[in-house]
């Protein structure tokens, strides 16, 4: 058996799926995962990579938003100054926050988005409300989001956030995704 082959029972387990569960998902018989396992079979390659896939969705789709957000959010009002919000983020040690007014999210503010207005206004710019510097909001996602579609949006967003109607849950950062792979 080749140990590719062993992988597949650790795979399973760990992603807490019965034999039967991942028999349904290939679409085979629950006796022949059982023989696979056990070293009983020799199964076609074209049916180990296909078991592979399933555990690699499965996988995929057991890492969501809820799993790997982190709460509570620190968020910063539109009608503060810019370095109350740098004051926050340097205290808290993040690079980015929701901005709110009232509860509800705005826009954004981030390290990247500070620095820029600092080459254009100079200090200067600690005394401009955040309302006129904040960046577009971050992209919001349910808290069952997969990991897959998380990343997508990470590629273009410094971070997501988790909400639920208009009640922000967590937030995600690249640094939360890169974390997942301990899982």
């Amino acid at each position: 058996m080749f140990p590719e082959i062993e992988m597949i029972k650790i795979k399973r387990k760990r992603l807490g799926l019965t034999q039967k569960k991942l028999a349904e998902l290939v679409g085979v018989s629950q006796p022949l995962i059982a023989r696979i396992e056990s070293g009983d079979f020799d199964p076609k390659l074209s049916l180990v990579r296909k078991i592979f896939e399933v555990l690699d969705e499965v996988e995929g789709k057991a890492i969501n938003a809820e799993r790997i957000m982190n709460s509570p959010v620190k968020t910063i009002e539109a009608s503060a100054k810019l370095k109350d919000a740098v004051e926050e983020m340097m205290r808290d040690g993040i690079s980015q926050m929701p901005v709110v007014r009232g509860g509800r999210v705005v826009g954004s503010i981030t390290e990247s988005g500070v620095v820029r207005i600092m080459l254009e206004r100079g200090t200067a710019a600690g005394r401009i409300k955040v309302e006129e510097c904040m960046e577009p909001p971050f992209p919001t996602v349910s808290k069952e989001e997969c990991l897959d579609v998380i990343s997508k949006l990470l590629l273009s967003s410094p971070a997501v956030i988790v909400g639920e109607e208009d009640r922000i849950l967590g937030i995600i950062t690249k640094h939360d995704v890169m974390k997942a792979l301990r899982f």
